[in-house]
């Protein structure tokens, strides 16, 4: 019963943090078109909160439910060869999300020198990292 409720709050946590991740960089698109000062001061308020509202402590409940549902079959995880590749992604996604902190702070110092093009790019990564997580985590496949 424990491990559904560990699985439970680690999905709740995954979904969260996924909303941000995936509206973040939308918000960096719209800022970085943004030519008023009143729209360009409301893009960094709101990637503001979103990172330190929504996004990090999301992150913090699914790496934390994670990692507890790991220590309850550590001995499956270790020989899972799925496990070690989805652990790599889950770093990946880690570091995206502390870059996009990186983003936020240069926005904040209306020091930007992307172009909206990349921004919309940057939002494609993490579908793929999505993708696979999930198919490792539900199929298995090795």
């Amino acid at each position: 019963m424990l491990a559904d409720w560990l699985k439970a709050l680690h999905l709740i946590g995954v979904v969260c943090w996924f909303a941000g991740i995936f509206y973040l960089p939308r918000l960096f698109v719209y800022h970085t078109m943004a030519q008023d000062s009143v729209s360009i001061e409301r893009f960094k308020l709101m990637e503001r909160r979103l990172f330190r509202g929504i996004m990090t402590p999301s992150a913090v409940v699914a790496v934390t439910f994670g990692l507890w549902m790991m220590t309850l079959n550590w001995s499956y995880y270790l020989s899972a060869l799925w496990f070690p590749l989805k652990l790599a992604l889950v770093s990946i996604l880690i570091a995206y999300h502390v870059y996009c902190g990186f983003i936020i702070r240069r926005f904040q110092r209306d020091e930007n020198s992307r172009g909206h093009v990349f921004y919309r790019w940057f939002n494609e990564f993490p579908i793929i990292v999505l993708v696979c997580v999930v198919i490792l985590a539900v199929v298995r496949p090795f």
